[in-house]
């Protein structure tokens, strides 16, 4: 079996990057967009003591942002890859308990959020598309090197030199020929 070039994995990089980074940039904005329906979000869990409510409702969405914007860079991208797994598998264990207490709420994922009535949830469809998001941020972390990073052109993340980079790449030009 053919291993998948660097390039291929390289752009299948950039792509999963690019893709994490839209999904942090849409939900962080969305967010902001509407503080009074992100706080009635926050709350609708039910977790947080009262005086944290304003403070998480107003830092997630910048949070957010923040995690977008630097992948969209290629900035610090296993670093960032990492925040952002551990801040979706935060959201996961928030719909799951909501979903075990019988909560009946929007997740407010992408805007919106709090009570909804009861057969209105979307829970197994909450978790599915953050567990793939989070499939996207350990992509990152195993593999951070992608193209049109800052990451890449100050020469972190990458792992090897640009000689070593040249030699692979000759190598998998080579391979390729010879149809291995």
């Amino acid at each position: 079996m053919r291993r998948p070039s660097q390039r291929l994995l390289d752009v299948a990089g950039l792509l999963v990057r690019l893709g994490l980074a839209a999904v942090w940039l849409v939900s962080g904005w969305l967010k902001l967009a509407d503080p009074g329906q992100t706080y009635l979000a926050v709350q609708a869990y039910d977790v947080l003591p009262e005086s944290l409510i304003g403070v998480v409702a107003t830092s997630m969405p910048l949070l957010e942002l923040v995690l977008g914007v630097l992948l969209l860079a290629g900035i610090l991208t296993r670093a960032t890859a990492v925040l952002s797994a551990i801040v979706l598998l935060v959201f996961i264990a928030a719909v799951v308990q909501s979903w075990a207490r019988g909560l009946t709420i929007d997740c407010g994922c992408f805007g919106g959020g709090g009570q909804v009535e009861a057969g209105e949830t979307r829970y197994p469809q909450e978790i599915a598309r953050d567990t793939g998001f989070l499939l996207l941020a350990v992509w990152l972390m195993i593999r951070p090197r992608t193209l049109f990073s800052a990451d890449g052109w100050l020469g972190r993340g990458r792992g090897r030199t640009r000689d070593e980079d040249v030699e692979l790449s000759l190598k998998d030009s080579v391979d390729e020929a010879k149809g291995t």
